[in-house]
């Protein structure tokens, strides 16, 4: 079996949204999270979803579940404290409606331009290798600073990648990890491929997409609008 767990529980002050978290920010009358669940609700080797939102959003986020048709999602948890949290919470529920053996996906809820094929990807590399992590190379040079004033180091750019999501691991391995870290109080881990790193999993790559971008800031939003309406109409004209 196949998870979508989706990370959907920020508030979004980045985003000067005025209180709406910005996964329920609309494009075309369609919000983010939406955009993002339908990628997952229309490939066929996903079996199911579960996701992690803000406790006095699920009810609403549920009305948009049901008006936008979206049916594998088995699961709405509430959030957590942390992303950490959060995603623990998604993969606790997973673990009582999929055997342990399950590939899960972990996704940003505010990644909408994910693709089919990125899906798939992330699959077949968790099955092969036991994990996937989604990451582009960088193409601009990237420096180190630790007080932000002074370049302390430069490192070569052709060994480095950004990491994306999805995330992908057998469910009984990233659930286990969560469980070492809850049992010493950690909580604060900044993504699953650090949490796995720390842990001493070897982490595969796939290739990911430029495109697959995360909105966080108001910014970010306005390339989501740029790409996806590029997308549409390379569909429309491709």
């Amino acid at each position: 079996m196949n998870i979508g767990i989706i990370f959907a529980g920020g508030s979004g002050h980045r985003m000067k949204t005025n209180g709406k978290p910005k996964q329920f920010l609309e494009l075309y009358g369609k919000p983010i999270i939406i955009h993002t669940l339908e990628v997952f609700e229309n490939h066929p080797d996903i079996d199911g979803i579960v996701i992690s939102c803000l406790s006095d959003w699920i009810p609403y986020l549920k009305k948009l579940l049901r008006k936008f048709e979206i049916t594998k999602v088995v699961e709405v948890v509430p959030g957590g404290s942390t992303g950490q949290e959060s995603i623990y919470n998604a993969l606790k529920a997973a673990s009582e409606k999929f055997a342990e053996d399950s590939v899960v996906l972990i996704h940003d809820g505010v990644r909408p331009l994910i693709d089919k094929d990125l899906i798939s990807r992330n699959i077949q590399s968790t099955l092969e290798f036991g994990n996937a992590i989604s990451a582009v190379s960088c193409n601009e040079t990237i420096v180190e600073s630790a007080d932000g004033v002074m370049v302390e180091r430069v490192p070569e750019r052709k060994a480095l990648y950004t990491a994306q999501a999805p995330q992908s691991f057998f469910l009984k391995d990233i659930l286990a990890v969560h469980e070492i870290e809850r049992a010493a109080g950690q909580n604060t881990a900044i993504d699953s491929c650090m949490l796995m790193k720390r842990h001493g999993y070897e982490m595969h790559m796939v290739e990911g997409l430029r495109s697959n971008i995360k909105i966080t800031t108001p910014n970010d939003f306005y390339v989501f609008r740029a790409l996806y309406d590029l997308r549409e109409s390379e569909q429309i004209f491709g």
